[in-house]
């Protein structure tokens, strides 16, 4: 597997909080576009319409986060994934003045007692920082009750749900917000529509992506109904682009892919990883974020862009001093 793009990242680039209280509308963040050989060059997300043609069609999340961190004494439960079975993968971390940090105790069989009288039993380790765990109550319940969202220490304080929330989300199910699309307004999804840009929806619950941790994307639950496999088929037989509004929507329609340029309908749980070796079938462009050094989502994106763009891109995104992380400054790339 091709190394992901290094760097380091200043911690002063680190959004802290929401465009909304820096002054700014959520579309009036900053886009950087990256066009093959082409310069970067550098925009507003509400530019977006005047960079894509009539006939592109975008692909969004329609995922909604959910409050999926719960604060005990001295840990934090972040609840992660649901499972067929009814269990779901939990990270536990540790309490810290700023906000948590990873926590490697808990046994097999351990019951962690949790706010409203419920209790959280640890059944096994699904990955080195994830259990499989039960919850004796319905966990999304329980979750609008006793959770938060997940909240890391780059952000300074608490904010609301509505601020993890995409104007796309209607199927709760994220413990992270698909924040590529969080730029996005109803004003600019009427200016896309007008241009005659179609916008289409998948459904992708994310999971925990801990960012002291680099490691591959594990199964995620998600569905490409058939209306929206059809658009992207239309649009890509027809020579226009399909962009993917987040790398989830990216996991998705790849996934989906049963040939170069086609996608059927499909749902259920992926382990698909994109990276250059595997390369891309269905997407021609990408909004996304920035993402940190040596992720495996830098992969997904050298296998969009190609290297050397998506170098030239974070070196300029550097200088010029970009926001990173769910509240920050976006990255297009065509093709």
């Amino acid at each position: 597997m091709t190394a992901a793009l290094d760097f380091t990242l200043p911690p002063g680039l680190s959004a802290r909080e929401p465009a909304e209280a820096r002054g700014l509308a959520r579309d009036a963040v900053r886009l950087l576009v990256s066009r093959g050989d082409l310069a970067p060059s550098h925009h507003l997300f509400s530019d977006l319409p005047d960079l894509l043609d009539a006939g592109d069609l975008i692909v969004v999340n329609n995922s909604a986060t959910l409050p999926a961190a719960v604060r005990l004494d001295r840990l934090a439960v972040h609840f992660s994934t649901s499972r067929p079975d009814g269990t779901w993968l939990v990270e536990l971390r540790r309490r810290t003045p700023k906000g948590t940090e990873p926590y490697a105790g808990g046994e097999p069989g351990e019951w962690l007692p949790m706010p409203g009288r419920a209790t959280l039993r640890l059944i096994e380790r699904e990955t080195p920082r994830l259990w499989r765990a039960s919850l004796n109550r319905d966990v999304q319940a329980y979750l609008r009750v006793h959770g938060v969202p997940i909240r890391y220490s780059y952000v300074e304080r608490d904010w609301p749900i509505e601020a993890y929330q995409t104007v796309f989300a209607t199927v709760p199910g994220s413990a992270e917000m698909p924040s590529a699309a969080r730029p996005f307004t109803a004003r600019l999804v009427t200016a896309l529509v007008a241009r005659g840009v179609g916008i289409a929806p998948i459904t992708l619950h994310t999971g925990v992506a801990s960012p002291e941790k680099d490691e591959p994307p594990y199964a995620e639950r998600y569905e490409v109904p058939a209306a929206t496999a059809r658009l992207v088929n239309l649009a890509l037989e027809s020579g226009n682009r399909v962009v993917a509004a987040g790398t989830t929507v990216v996991r998705a329609l790849e996934t989906a892919a049963d040939a170069p340029g086609h996608v059927s309908p499909a749902a259920g749980w992926t382990r698909h990883v994109v990276t250059p070796e595997t390369g891309v079938r269905a997407v021609t462009g990408l909004i996304t974020g920035l993402h940190e050094p040596r992720s495996s989502h830098l992969l997904m994106l050298t296998a969009i862009a190609g290297e050397a763009t998506l170098a030239r891109a974070y070196e300029e995104a550097l200088s010029m001093e970009y926001l990173w992380h769910e509240f920050g400054d976006t990255h297009l790339i065509l093709k």
